[in-house]
């Protein structure tokens, strides 16, 4: 199956956090939009690896995801090395996707601007024929680069190079976050507190995507950056 967007996401709730407007806007489109979560999230306060592969499965039908598969990383202890990369890449050459959407360039959280170094690495030498990988059949891989690698904004403030306008998928924008539900703020939950189990949490990712919104003159919106200057061919027409 070849993906037209590949999102990677370190941790199950990642994509959600960071971009699910933008991929339940495109598969509204009619683009075919998959996630490849990096770890199934096991070093989380709350929860289990289990709980979050159920969620992350709940999630990508709400979202209408073409796929959605985990790489079984270690969370908190993957690193961007030779090992890493090669899984990733036979991930890239497997959906041969035209855009990749990347965890933050930096973050509150180490293992988002490692996992985003991680994915830009492993796009580009998926582009490099010499690096040779096998399929699950026992086949060569052909070479495949996407066109471009976005990095979407999570936890820290980073000023974006463009906004997707999300208002009329904030809903599912939302039950797709909510579909975690063992992460986020419980009254009546017994496990411990954490950072993004405060009832002020998800009233934080409400906010910022208004504020990214209000960029662009809309109600929701979700910032990306490009580590690539973006090509502008016509003024008049973008």
């Amino acid at each position: 199956m070849k993906l037209d967007i590949l999102v990677m996401a370190v941790h199950p709730d990642d994509a959600e956090l960071g971009c699910s407007g933008t991929i339940a806007k495109h598969v509204e489109m009619g683009y075919k939009v998959g996630i490849i979560d990096f770890t199934r999230g096991e070093l989380g306060t709350r929860g289990s690896a289990e709980i979050r592969d159920q969620e992350a499965a709940e999630s990508a039908k709400i979202l209408g995801l073409a796929v959605r598969e985990n790489l079984r990383f270690r969370d908190g202890f993957f690193k961007n090395d030779e090992e890493h990369q090669m899984e990733l890449i036979k991930i890239i050459r497997k959906y041969k996707p035209d855009v990749v959407l990347a965890n933050a360039l930096e973050d509150r959280h180490p293992d988002h601007g490692r996992a985003s170094s991680l994915a830009t690495d492993a796009c580009f030498y998926s582009g490099l024929r010499m690096v040779k990988t096998i399929d699950d059949k026992g086949e060569e891989q052909e070479a495949w680069r996407p066109d471009q690698v976005y990095h979407y904004i999570q936890d820290r403030y980073i000023e974006p190079d463009f906004v997707v306008d999300v208002s009329d998928f904030w809903d599912i924008k939302d039950a797709s976050i909510r579909a975690f539900s063992s992460q986020f703020y419980d009254p009546n939950s017994s496990e411990p507190e954490s950072y993004i189990a405060s009832p002020d949490f998800l009233q934080f990712v409400e906010a910022r995507s208004r504020e990214m919104g209000h960029k662009i003159g809309v109600k929701y919106g979700e910032g990306f950056t490009s580590e690539k200057k973006l090509e502008k061919k016509d003024l008049i027409k973008g």
